[in-house]
């Protein structure tokens, strides 16, 4: 039996997409969670009214995801930006991916748009550090076993590389897909400006991350974002979802 998938969209003030957003998850998961940070528009009711179901969290997009995956019921969690796209073909590779029972999780091929030389290269960038370097980050459209995801502890509260974190304990807890055949397109709006500037203080920060171990907290304050500030949160484990 195919397993049953759980789709998890965090939002802040996203009143204007979030409806299409739920409606695209419904097309590939069994259940959407939009885990919303508080907006002050109407972004949790219209993500309502659409058919999701809505948890609040503190705001963060580490925070955010970790409360949309312990409220979820599936056996696999898909976690997707609002504002990208994801096709309902995506479901089937998840499925087919991980009938490997060796592989725990994975991600999907990252396309920036609309088409400009920022997007191309951004998108030409993550191509080649997911098939080399095994880096990927939240915008690729992560999917994770459930079973793996509580086991090594979700998500955790930081104001950046939240994501980047947690793929790289799941690199090193098993085997990961990389589905080359179907895109996920995400706005270029945050790099549009100065796509090269971005890019080397993004490989700057993450190697100073990753290689050399500094702060998180620390490295935020080196780099501007449309990202929402983290707020305290308090441990990362949790059970299962609400049944």
């Amino acid at each position: 039996m195919a397993p049953s998938i759980s789709v998890i969209i965090p939002t802040w003030c996203e009143e204007s997409l979030v409806a299409s957003s739920v409606r695209d998850g419904l097309a590939l998961g069994d259940e959407v969670i939009v885990a919303d940070g508080g907006s002050t528009d109407e972004t949790a009711a219209a993500a309502r009214a659409a058919g999701a179901r809505v948890v609040i969290a503190p705001r963060g997009r580490g925070p955010q995801l970790h409360a949309g995956a312990c409220d979820a019921r599936g056996d696999v969690l898909l976690f997707l930006h609002a504002d990208a796209k994801l096709p309902a073909a995506a479901r089937g590779a998840i499925v087919e991916a991980l009938a490997d029972e060796a592989v725990i999780g994975g991600n999907f091929y990252l396309r920036f748009v609309p088409a400009s030389f920022a997007a191309r290269l951004f998108t030409w960038a993550n191509d080649v550090r997911r098939r080399r370097l095994r880096i990927y980050y939240g915008d690729s459209a992560i999917f994770v076993r459930r079973s793996t995801y509580e086991s090594l502890g979700g998500f955790r509260t930081m104001p950046i590389f939240e994501d980047y974190e947690l793929v790289r304990r799941l690199e090193r807890a098993g085997r990961t897909a990389y589905v080359r055949s179907i895109t996920v397109e995400a706005s270029a709006r945050r790099f549009e400006q100065a796509p090269i500037r971005t890019l080397v203080i993004w490989t700057v920060l993450q190697f100073l991350y990753s290689a050399i171990g500094v702060s998180p907290h620390r490295l935020a304050r080196f780099y501007t974002t449309t990202r929402p500030t983290v707020a305290p949160s308090s441990s990362s484990s949790c059970g299962r979802g609400a049944g």
